[in-house]
């Protein structure tokens, strides 16, 4: 196998929500109420707003082609961002011209979880709003372009019951994943051990919905305090999928549920032999606390029931036999300040290489894997040969990649559309 002959399916990228997201999937009754992107010209910013709150979307998560000094976490507008991050015609050529053949996309304003929407007290609104952005994401952006999106809804995760519900809603429509949050509590809510969110995991369960988990999920950063450096704060989240891993793993959900999928997405793999590690010595060790996962070893669970994803782990690539290479996917996170766009091959290429990965491991993490716990097959609407990373390069060469300021951005989108109102 050679770089070009590969086939790439990404298991974690993010949509930055164009402005009329609900216009077509939030009923009458609603009108008013649903969030919008407003424009302030005096802060010369735009913030999705509603009656209970606003979330404004950083420079930082919004980075393709931008210089590197103008990267940062003040907020500005749609207008002075490539448009791959928010159309979805341009987002397909921003794929191409990277080789990935398929991606799966996490929300942006609501949320990693859609949490955004959980702070409505009218919990009646917060539902419509969960189910007209799963429609859109659905019906529009993946509908758009067949066999390059994978469907990713949000669950309403205020309540288990009914999140229970919308699983099984959007599973009719063909959704294969949903997403949870790391932690419920951080949001006021009950514990997954209380039982309180069993319905919606036996509802995933039942409709074999892998339940991704993406960090940071629960907008809370890894521990520590104010006064540390920002590479601190910036560096430790991928660690937040440690702490989710064990709570899943020690849980009673997994024997309840024996056939639940967690994807630990943007999470990493170099941890997870150490994990696993620990996970064995307790089991083994500390049997005076009884532990019970089914009759299943720690690293047998995680094998059952856990997708480890990673943007550039070359760790965890030389230590796939103890993590398990049926269990590793791979992300570029478009458009964030993490992601390998535009040359997202070369670079996993060189991992594989340096970790002396066999082709039957490439294959597996990078497609095989995601498309086997997904349910997701891109080859009935794009064949293979039109799918690998040469020929996906090839029919993008035309795709502008070069570096440019917010400002031209910005001058562009005004051309097209006029100044910002």
């Amino acid at each position: 196998m050679t770089r070009d002959e590969m086939i790439l399916v990404s298991v974690d990228d993010h949509i930055i929500e164009p402005r009329e997201l609900f216009a077509r999937h939030l009923g009458s009754r609603w009108a008013g109420r649903a969030p919008r992107l407003c424009y302030d010209p005096a802060r010369k910013m735009e913030t999705w707003r509603w009656e209970y709150g606003a979330s404004t979307q950083t420079f930082i998560n919004t980075v393709v082609t931008l210089p590197n000094e103008e990267w940062g976490f003040d907020p500005g507008t749609q207008a002075e961002i490539r448009p791959g991050c928010y159309d979805v015609a341009q987002r397909v050529r921003d794929m191409d011209r990277n080789g990935v053949l398929a991606s799966l996309c996490f929300p942006s304003f609501p949320g990693m979880a859609g949490g955004f929407f959980a702070k409505a007290s009218d919990r009646e609104l917060g539902l419509a709003c969960v189910q007209a952005y799963n429609d859109w994401h659905i019906d529009e952006w993946c509908a758009a372009h067949p066999g390059r999106f994978i469907p990713l809804a949000i669950s309403p995760i205020w309540d288990g019951a009914v999140a229970a519900e919308e699983v099984r809603r959007v599973a009719r429509k063909g959704a294969t994943a949903i997403t949870f949050t790391e932690d419920t509590e951080a949001f006021g809510l009950p514990s997954i051990h209380s039982g309180a969110y069993d319905a919606f995991f036996e509802a995933c369960a039942e409709t074999d919905m892998v339940v991704a988990i993406h960090i940071g999920s629960a907008a809370q950063s890894f521990p520590g305090r104010e006064s540390e450096p920002l590479h601190v704060r910036y560096t430790m989240p991928t660690w937040n999928a440690l702490p989710c891993a064990a709570n899943l793993l020690w849980s009673h959900l997994l024997r309840k549920y024996p056939t639940l999928k967690f994807a630990l997405s943007e999470g990493g793999t170099s941890w997870i032999p150490g994990f696993l590690d620990r996970m064995e010595r307790h089991f083994h060790v500390q049997r005076w606390a009884r532990p019970d996962l089914g009759g299943l070893t720690p690293t047998e669970v995680f094998r059952r029931n856990f997708l480890a994803c990673f943007i550039c782990d070359p760790s965890g690539l030389l230590l796939r036999e103890r993590i398990g290479v049926d269990n590793i996917a791979w992300e570029v996170d478009y458009p964030h300040s993490d992601c390998t766009w535009p040359d997202s091959a070369a670079e996993l290429w060189e991992h594989f290489e340096a970790a002396r990965c066999s082709d039957d491991e490439r294959r597996k993490i990078s497609h095989g894997n995601a498309l086997r716990w997904l349910r997701f097959d891109p080859f009935r609407h794009v064949p293979r040969e039109q799918a690998t990373v040469g020929a996906l390069r090839s029919s993008a060469a035309d795709v502008d990649v070069r570096t440019r300021s917010r400002a031209e951005y910005k001058a562009a989108w005004e051309a097209a559309h006029g100044p910002l109102a």
